[in-house]
C-alpha cells in the first residue's frame, strides 16, 4: 500500500526542512480548504483523509525521523506505528467492511455525569436554629446553546478523528523477547471522544460547555450547626453526552452570637449575678431565642449553678422537639465601691462566720481515681 502512496511533504506542500510550524499552519489552511463539511467535490473527503494522515507523521518528531530515513514504512517499525490510525489495522478493517455496509466500532462516548459543585455560604445563629431559605448565585458549566453541545461551529458537524479512525483508542505494537503485544491507550487527540472539531463554535470554542451564572434557591432546615452540608441534586454541573448533571453541596458556616452558645441541641446562656441577688434571690429577665423571658433565682444561689429552660434548645434535625437552654450562674463580686458601700459590707461581714479553712485537696490522683471509681 505504500507504494501507491504521495509523498507527506508533498500533500502538504512544504520542504523537507520545514519547521514544525510550517507544517503546522500548512496543515490548517489545507484542512480547512478540504474540510467535507466546506467541500462538497466527491474526492474531498479522501483528500481531507490523505492531509491528516500526512500531518499525524510530520508534526510527530519520531515519526518524522523515521519516516524521513525509511519512507512510508518507517512509521511503523520499532514501536512508532499507530494500530488505529490511518496506516494501521484501521484502515484494513474499513477496507473490509466497507462492501457490506460496516464502519468500524464507534468510540466509547456513553453518558457522563457532570460534575459536583461546592459552595460555602455564611448564615447567622438564629437561621441555623430555625432554618432559613435562602438565595444564591452559582457559577457552573452548562451544555452551549449555540452549539448544543457539540463543539461545532452552527453549520457545521465533527468529523471522525484521524488518528484513532473514531474509536477513541490508540493501539501500538510493541516487540519484546517474549514476542510482540499490543498497548491499547485513550487517543490523545480526541481524548477518547472518537471525533475532532474541525471548526470550533464561537461561543464555547470547541469545549461544548459555557459557564453561566444561575439563582438557585436552598432550603435550609432548622437545627444545622456549623460544618453541615446541604446536598441539592441535580444542580451541579452539565453532564456530557446526555449524562445526569452533578450535584451541588451547600457547606454551612454558623456565624457566633454575642450571648449564645451552643452545644448540640442545648443553648448555654451565662448570666451574671452580683453577690445580693445571689445571696437573696431575684426574678431577672435574660434573653432565649424566642424573646425575652423572666426567670427566678432562688436565695443562696451559688457561683456555677445552672436553671435548665426546658424546650428553650435547638430544634432537632429530621426529629421533633427541642433542646434546652442552660442558665449558668456567674456570681460578681463588685468593684469600685464606695465608701459607704464598703461600710455597708464590713457590717455584714462582722454578723457572718468566717470561713478560711480550705477544703481537702485530694490532689491530681484523687481526682482521676474519682473519675474512674476506684
Amino acid at each position: 500500500m505504500s507504494a501507491t502512496k504521495r509523498d507527506y511533504y508533498e500533500i502538504l506542500g512544504v520542504p523537507r526542512e520545514a519547521s514544525g510550524d510550517d507544517i503546522r499552519k500548512a496543515y490548517r489552511q489545507l484542512a480547512r480548504q478540504y474540510h467535507p463539511d466546506v467541500n462538497k467535490n466527491a474526492d474531498a473527503e479522501a483528500r481531507f483523509k490523505e492531509i491528516a494522515e500526512a500531518y499525524e507523521v510530520l508534526s510527530d518528531e519520531q515519526k518524522r525521523a523515521a519516516y524521513d530515513r525509511f519512507g512510508h514504512a518507517g512509521p511503523q517499525m520499532g514501536g512508532f506505528g499507530d494500530m488505529g490510525g490511518f496506516s494501521g489495522f484501521g484502515d484494513i478493517f474499513e477496507d473490509l467492511f466497507a462492501g457490506f455496509g460496516m464502519r468500524p466500532r464507534a468510540a466509547k462516548r456513553g453518558p457522563r455525569r457532570g460534575a459536583d459543585l461546592r459552595l460555602d455560604l455564611s448564615i447567622t445563629f438564629e437561621e441555623a436554629v430555625f432554618g432559613v431559605e435562602k438565595e444564591l448565585e452559582v457559577p457552573r458549566h452548562e451544555t452551549c446553546p449555540r452549539c448544543q453541545g457539540s463543539g461545532a461551529e452552527p453549520g457545521t458537524s465533527p468529523i471522525r478523528c484521524p488518528q484513532c479512525n473514531g474509536t477513541g483508542e490508540v493501539r501500538r505494537v510493541q516487540q519484546s523477547i517474549l514476542g510482540s503485544f499490543v498497548n491499547v491507550t485513550t487517543c490523545p487527540r480526541c481524548n477518547g471522544e472518537g471525533e475532532v472539531v474541525m471548526t470550533p463554535c464561537t461561543e464555547c470554542r470547541g469545549q461544548k460547555q459555557v459557564q453561566v451564572t444561575r439563582k438557585v434557591s436552598v432550603s435550609i432546615p432548622a437545627g444545622v450547626d456549623d460544618e453541615t452540608r446541604v446536598r441539592l441534586e441535580g444542580q451541579g454541573e452539565t453532564g456530557l453526552h446526555g449524562g445526569p448533571p452533578g450535584n451541588l453541596y451547600v457547606v454551612l458556616h454558623v456565624q457566633p452570637h454575642l450571648y449564645f452558645q451552643r452545644q448540640d441541641y442545648d443553648i448555654l446562656l451565662e448570666v451574671p449575678l452580683n453577690i445580693v441577688q445571689a445571696a437573696l434571690g431575684d426574678e431577672i429577665e435574660i434573653p432565649t431565642l424566642d424573646g425575652p423571658q423572666k426567670i427566678s433565682v432562688p436565695a443562696s444561689t451559688q457561683h456555677g449553678k445552672t436553671i435548665k429552660l426546658k424546650g428553650k434548645g435547638v430544634p432537632r434535625l429530621q426529629r421533633s422537639g427541642r433542646g434546652d437552654q442552660i442558665v449558668i450562674i456567674r456570681v460578681v463580686v463588685p468593684t469600685n465601691l464606695d465608701e459607704k458601700q464598703k461600710q455597708l459590707l464590713r457590717e455584714l461581714g462582722k454578723s457572718l462566720r468566717k470561713e478560711h479553712i480550705p477544703p481537702a485537696d485530694k490532689g491530681f490522683f484523687g481526682k482521676v481515681k474519682d473519675a474512674l471509681g476506684v
